[in-house]
C-alpha cells in the first residue's frame, strides 16, 4: 500500500497513531469474523434442516394427494407474518415470530372428517416454508457482513499495518540520517572553526 507522507516529526506521529489504532482494532475484527463465520454455519445448517423437514413433511402427506382436490384452496390464508429483529454477532437479523392464519368457517358435519387435519397440515407446511425462507435471509445477511469483516481484516493485516510500519521505518531512517549528517556537519564546522582559531593565533605569534 502506497502511503503518502512527509519526512518530518508531525507525519511520523500521525502514522504512529494510525498504526496503533489499526493494531488495536485488528483483534476485535478477527473475533467478529470468527463469530460471524460460526453463525453463518449455524444458519446454513438450520436452513438446510428446515428444507429437509419440509420435504419430509410433504412426503409424509403424499397419501392425501387425491383428497386435496376436495379441499377448498381459500380455506386457510395467512393474514400476518411477524418478523422480529435480533442481533447476532453484532449484526441485525430477521427472526420469525408469530404467523397469523385466518380459517374460513366450515360446517364440520358436512365436510369430511380429515378437513381439520388438512387445516393443521397446511399450517405446518406453510410455517416450515416461511421459517426456511427467513433462515436463508438471515444466512445471506450474516455472510454478507462476514465477507465485509474478512475484507477489513485482510486490509488491516496484509496491507495497511505493513504499509504504515514501512512508512514509519523510512521516516525514522531519514530522520536518523539527517541527524547523523547534521552532527557530522556540526563536527566539521567546529573542527574548521578550531583550526581557523589556531591559525589565527599562530599568525599573531
Amino acid at each position: 500500500m502506497a502511503i503518502k507522507f512527509q519526512y518530518n516529526k508531525t507525519a511520523l506521529n500521525n502514522l504512529q497513531k494510525q498504526l496503533k489504532m489499526r493494531q488495536s482494532a485488528l483483534p476485535t475484527l478477527q473475533n467478529k469474523e470468527s463469530a460471524l463465520r460460526l453463525e453463518v454455519r449455524k444458519a446454513k445448517d438450520k436452513s438446510e434442516s428446515l428444507i429437509k423437514e419440509l420435504d419430509e413433511a410433504e412426503r409424509r402427506y403424499d397419501y392425501l394427494a387425491p383428497l386435496w382436490n376436495e379441499f377448498e384452496s381459500d380455506m386457510v390464508s395467512i393474514t400476518d407474518v411477524e418478523l422480529k429483529t435480533v442481533k447476532v454477532a453484532g449484526v441485525k437479523c430477521p427472526e420469525l415470530g408469530e404467523i397469523k392464519y385466518e380459517i374460513r368457517p366450515f360446517n364440520t358435519f358436512r365436510k369430511p372428517a380429515w378437513y381439520m387435519d388438512g387445516v393443521s397440515i397446511l399450517k405446518e407446511l406453510s410455517r416450515l416454508g416461511i421459517e426456511s425462507e427467513v433462515m436463508m435471509e438471515k444466512r445471506r445477511i450474516l455472510d454478507f457482513h462476514r465477507k465485509k469483516t474478512t475484507q477489513k481484516v485482510n486490509l488491516y493485516e496484509k496491507v495497511q499495518i505493513p504499509g504504515y510500519q514501512e512508512a514509519i521505518r523510512k521516516i525514522k531512517r531519514y530522520m536518523e540520517d539527517e541527524e547523523n549528517l547534521s552532527k557530522a556537519s556540526s563536527k566539521i564546522v567546529k573542527e574548521r572553526h578550531a583550526l581557523e582559531e589556531d591559525m589565527e593565533e599562530m599568525s599573531h605569534d
